[in-house]
């Protein structure tokens, strides 16, 4: 009885070898490593948040069996987990069901992608095929096959550089500072009058000397332009504005010389810039334009009728009445010679702001104080202070809160600097630069999104809004559109931005007029470029160097899939080991 169930249970066994052989899937797992399967990229990659996975399988000829069905999943399998993509169905020619068909005679291939989101471990992985045959109720699973390594994680080397923005200071070390005055004269006379300097016009000018001088201008000269009015013959009025101007210029020589007001350059010839304009045809169009005389339109009319002078004059005198008119209001305020005293207002010195900063800060005005901030220390604790102080003075100026925010970020106080900026915004909701630096702090939480928004809103505030456009493009995968909006800047992330899009040579000259270029990341991702152009010794050469700087570098190497193919390699093995 014994020996009969043996026998039996050896006839089910033949049998059911004899059917696999005859369904084919026996041979076809058999023969499995004459598949090809090319995978793109190899080490696989990470972009923006996902892997990316293209497989080209192409199958012999004879080798896929006529009713067999592969089920095929591409795997990632990594340090901690794995992690199963979409799967694919090819069939044999006379198979049932759907998928991509493959000629037994003929062979034939199939394409696939798929992406998944990238989970930590996966920089140590690899891509497996899980094969599972099939033929009718018969199913087979094959033996899994490696086909790619994982994962280059190279995006993540870009540096939270983002560039805030500050609001500039309009403080300048001199002012321009300008009085004007006129001297009126008599018909057809050049000489200045005492009732002139005693003017109410030169009263204020003399005020504006002794305050000068008191303030410390610097004056820079006198303008002085003379006029005579249009009603005598036009070549005695030339000569006559011109002795005009040089009685002024004498008459205000002469003050400065009486009234002691060591300003030795105004007692000198070359201070004054004298000019006879001769007769004011100008000033009278402008006068008579103002006036209500009668006859005015058609005095206006003899202007554009008559382009000679004399003739203008003439004509104007032969309306009697109005003449007269125009003779007792309009022609005296044309005898004249118009002054301009120039001169400039020095600010405060460097250090007597300091000097304040220090003692009485609230003494200082918004310009010099967002001034000092910018420009007279580079203590970051110093700088805060003096913005703080800005801030709590000329609670309404934004440059100053938004300044705070900004010292804030640089000492990597988030918080401090994102309340800051929000209250920067209450005073200028739509101000486009404090919108660049609220877009820094939304990246640094790690919102994106909102990032984005915000630096489309900072549009036009500077080149340092593109710049921050570019990690974000980085992080998104979007490389090209991270080099164009990096633009000019010679930074780490312009170089890396040109390494994932494919240009390693340019970014070595990059990284090399950066201040990248000494540091141990800067070495590293020269190490990076060596791999990608084939170059051993620029591997070994600059990856020797960033550990020597920074030993994490190391074991960062060792299973960065960037070195995948110099993993065997003496000197390699040598620096990572």
């Amino acid at each position: 009885m014994k020996n009969n169930s043996l026998q039996i249970l050896s006839l089910a066994a033949f049998a059911a070898i004899g059917f696999t052989a005859c369904d084919g899937l026996g041979k076809m797992a058999k023969n499995a490593n004459t598949v090809q399967y090319t995978v793109t990229p190899n080490p696989i990659q990470m972009n923006g948040d996902s892997v990316s996975v293209t497989i080209a399988g192409k199958y012999p000829a004879k080798y896929f069996a006529k009713k067999a069905v592969l089920t095929i999943t591409p795997t990632i399998k990594y340090t901690g987990g794995e992690k199963a993509l979409k799967s694919v169905t090819v069939i044999g020619e006379k198979a049932e069901g759907t998928g991509t068909k493959v000629a037994n005679a003929a062979g034939g291939s199939f394409s696939y992608s798929d992406h998944t989101g990238y989970e930590k471990g996966m920089e140590n992985a690899t891509v497996e095929l899980k094969i599972s045959g099939a033929v009718k109720t018969k199913k087979k699973d094959f033996p899994e096959i490696k086909i790619a390594d994982g994962t280059i994680v190279t995006p993540f080397l870009v540096k939270s550089d983002e560039k805030s923005i500050m609001g500039k200071d309009a403080f300048t070390k001199t002012k321009p500072v300008s009085v004007n005055s006129v001297i009126y004269y008599v018909i057809s006379q050049s000489n200045v009058r005492p009732t002139e300097m005693n003017s109410a016009d030169m009263k204020n000018f003399k005020e504006f000397i002794e305050k000068g001088l008191a303030k410390g201008y610097e004056f820079k000269g006198i303008n002085v332009t003379a006029y005579a009015s249009p009603d005598g013959e036009q070549g005695m009025n030339t000569n006559l504005a011109n002795d005009r101007a040089a009685s002024a210029a004498k008459a205000l020589m002469a003050l400065f010389k009486e009234k002691k007001y060591k300003l030795e350059a105004g007692e000198k010839e070359e201070f004054y810039n004298k000019a006879g304009k001769g007769e004011d045809w100008d000033g009278f169009k402008a006068a008579m334009e103002k006036s209500d005389i009668k006859d005015k339109d058609l005095i206006l009319r003899v202007l554009t009728m008559y382009s000679d002078p004399d003739q203008r004059n003439k004509e104007i005198k032969n309306m009697a009445k109005s003449f007269v008119e125009v003779e007792d209001h309009i022609l005296p305020k044309l005898r004249r010679s118009e002054l301009t005293l120039n001169g400039e207002e020095k600010s405060r010195s460097d250090d007597q702001i300091m000097q304040l900063v220090n003692s009485t800060p609230d003494s200082l005005s918004v310009e010099e104080l967002l001034y000092a901030g910018a420009n007279l220390t580079k203590d970051m604790n110093t700088r805060l202070t003096i913005y703080k102080a800005a801030e709590g003075k000329y609670p309404s100026d934004w440059r100053a809160i938004n300044n705070a925010g900004c010292i804030y970020l640089m000492q990597n106080k988030m918080t401090d600097a994102d309340a800051e900026f929000s209250k920067a915004a209450t005073v200028d909701a739509k101000n486009p630069i404090i919108k660049n630096n609220q877009g820094i702090v939304a990246r640094w939480k790690g919102d994106r999104k909102k990032a984005t928004e915000l630096y489309k809103e900072a549009a036009g505030a500077g080149a340092e809004v593109n710049y921050n456009m570019g990690i974000i493009d980085i992080m998104n995968g979007n490389y090209a559109s991270a080099v164009s909006n990096f633009g000019s800047f010679n930074t780490f992330n312009m170089a890396l931005a040109k390494v994932l899009n494919g240009s390693p040579d340019a970014a070595a000259q990059v990284i090399d007029a950066s201040d990248d270029k000494d540091s141990a990341l800067g070495y590293y991702l020269k190490a990076i470029i060596g791999a990608r152009t084939a170059k051993t010794d620029m591997v070994i050469n600059n990856l020797k160097t960033a550990i020597g700087k920074d030993a994490s570098y190391k074991d960062k190497a060792k299973n960065d899939a960037e070195f995948i193919k110099l993993r065997d390699d003496a000197g390699f093995k040598a620096l990572v080991n």
